[in-house]
């Protein structure tokens, strides 16, 4: 059984209200970051902005959430910022680590509750589609020469045109997708939406190659099983408040 960590939010409005259902879910007071001292326990947090990128340095246990991979709360990027719709989709927390390897032996029940549909893997396409991590990606993930040396890479395993694309592109994620033969990025989110739409996505972040390197750019696949496992890592506010999310988490580890 995991021990209960310490909730730490900040100021933000996101982080209390998500920090705070989690906190609910366990019975925990939340601890605002400008008076939290203890790292002797685990501690869990959102996102990497407002000082708590500091808090991971620090942590010797952490759970780290932010917005899940299937079914998340709608956000409308403009102007080099993120505007949130609304917060009833999906927040993955993770042990650890920022981000879920998709491996696992999950059962199907909670991505059927979904109602999801995955496109069959596209066998054509005109371009493979870059993604391009945003400023605070790149910083937190020390990533500044990121689409250099990816492009590189890349150019070692295909010749196909690489087109980059990020949250300030005028052109959308949806349109591309519909001509991308593959979608690479290092720890996007996107990843998973363009294996929705059938096309194969492949990462250079560590925790993630295992669904699909860039070694594997000319056959990647789309395994049903990671969306299963996916599913089994992220939660809506209600299941964090209702304690159901930790009750599973907890048996993890």
């Amino acid at each position: 059984m995991s021990e209960v960590p310490n909730c730490v939010v900040t100021d933000h409005f996101m982080s209390k209200k998500i920090v705070g259902s989690f906190a609910q879910g366990i019975k925990k007071t939340p601890i605002n970051i400008k008076k939290f001292r203890d790292y002797s326990k685990p501690l869990a947090t959102y996102g990497i902005l407002r000082g708590t990128e500091d808090l991971f340095h620090k942590a010797k246990i952490f759970y780290y959430i932010d917005h899940g991979y299937l079914n998340s709360s709608k956000r409308i990027f403009e102007q080099g910022k993120t505007f949130i719709d609304s917060l009833d989709g999906y927040f993955r927390v993770v042990k650890n680590d920022f981000f879920h390897s998709g491996k696992g032996n999950c059962k199907s029940d909670r991505f059927e509750k979904l109602n999801i549909q995955i496109k069959e893997k596209r066998n054509s396409g005109e371009f493979i589609l870059l993604s391009e991590p945003s400023t605070y990606v790149k910083k937190f993930f020390q990533l500044e020469d990121w689409v250099n040396r990816t492009i590189a890479e890349i150019s070692k395993y295909t010749d196909r045109k690489i087109y980059v694309h990020n949250k300030q592109s005028k052109v959308s994620l949806d349109l591309l997708l519909n001509k991308a033969w593959a979608f690479v990025s290092d720890q996007s989110t996107a990843g998973f939406k363009a294996m929705l739409a059938g096309v194969p996505a492949h990462f250079t972040n560590k925790t993630l190659k295992g669904i699909n390197s860039i070694k594997e750019i000319e056959n990647g696949d789309i395994n049903i099983d990671t969306f299963y496992n996916l599913a089994y890592g992220q939660w809506t506010l209600n299941e964090m408040q209702s304690g159901e999310a930790w009750e599973y988490i907890k048996k993890l580890n």
